[in-house]
């Protein structure tokens, strides 16, 4: 049987430097204030909580934890849960009928790897191959879900690409247009020096929310904007639609 290996995703052509990676990560820290990663959670903790952040805010993903923990306020008691009575808990986060069996398939998982036992603390003492590997194989988990994990909970150096991180990272030239989300971990990883990765991370997060946002990045007031090869295009496309729209206002007139 032949054995196939994944090929490791090639960077853009022209990458930013370890120089301007270092450069970015200052003007992220000095634009927002020190970029600290979550409060340090349990690996289940924090691997719940992270299904749980899916396609929501921080807001309604805490609301929709604290329910359920409420209801449920014990691992094996959220393990036995009735998929039904979890979906009703965690419905203020949204998407509750899809996270309720996802959450309860992982949990299902891990108690069958664990003899039972829902602890994964073993994790601290694990390297972070191992770590990731055995949370990529979970149903429902993917690389940023691990990564989140590894970064928040262990504390190591990884780097969670999210939907903001995805897209400032595509506009600052870290990825190419064939790079998906899923393969841009490793991209990112092997651009951002270890000691920076969590917290670039968080600084990502503060630019995409705040400023290079999806719809109209604020490119004007960017902290990076010399440093980002889409700023140009993005600004000389509203010189240009701003002109015109000066041009027919006069017209009308």
């Amino acid at each position: 049987m032949t054995t196939r290996t994944s090929r490791a995703p090639a960077p853009p052509e022209n990458p930013p430097s370890t120089e301007v990676v270092r450069e970015i990560h200052r003007r992220l820290r000095r634009r927002f204030g020190p970029l600290e990663p979550p409060p340090r959670r349990e690996p289940l903790e924090e691997l719940l909580l992270t299904v749980l952040s899916q396609n929501t805010s921080d807001v309604n993903r805490d609301r929709a934890y604290a329910a359920m923990r409420r209801r449920f306020p014990t691992w094996e008691a959220l393990a036995g849960a009735d998929p039904f009575d979890l979906a009703e808990a965690i419905r203020p986060g949204g998407l509750a009928n899809i996270k309720a069996p996802r959450l309860l398939a992982i949990l299902r998982e891990i108690g069958e790897r664990e003899s039972s036992s829902l602890d994964l603390s073993w994790m601290r003492g694990a390297t972070s191959a191992k770590v990731r590997d055995y949370l990529t194989s979970l149903p429902g988990v993917g690389p940023k879900t691990a990564a989140c994990v590894l970064a928040f909970s262990l504390r190591r150096a990884a780097l969670p690409v999210d939907t903001h991180v995805f897209r400032v990272a595509r506009r600052l030239g870290f990825l190419d247009q064939r790079t998906d989300a899923a393969r841009a971990h490793a991209v990112m990883e092997a651009a951002v020096p270890p000691q920076l990765r969590v917290r670039m991370h968080v600084g990502l997060i503060r630019l995409g929310r705040e400023i290079c946002r999806a719809g109209r990045p604020r490119c004007e007031v960017c902290p990076l904007r010399d440093l980002c090869p889409t700023a140009p295009s993005i600004l000389k496309q509203r010189v240009t639609l701003h002109g015109r729209r000066r041009r027919a206002g006069k017209d009308v007139a």
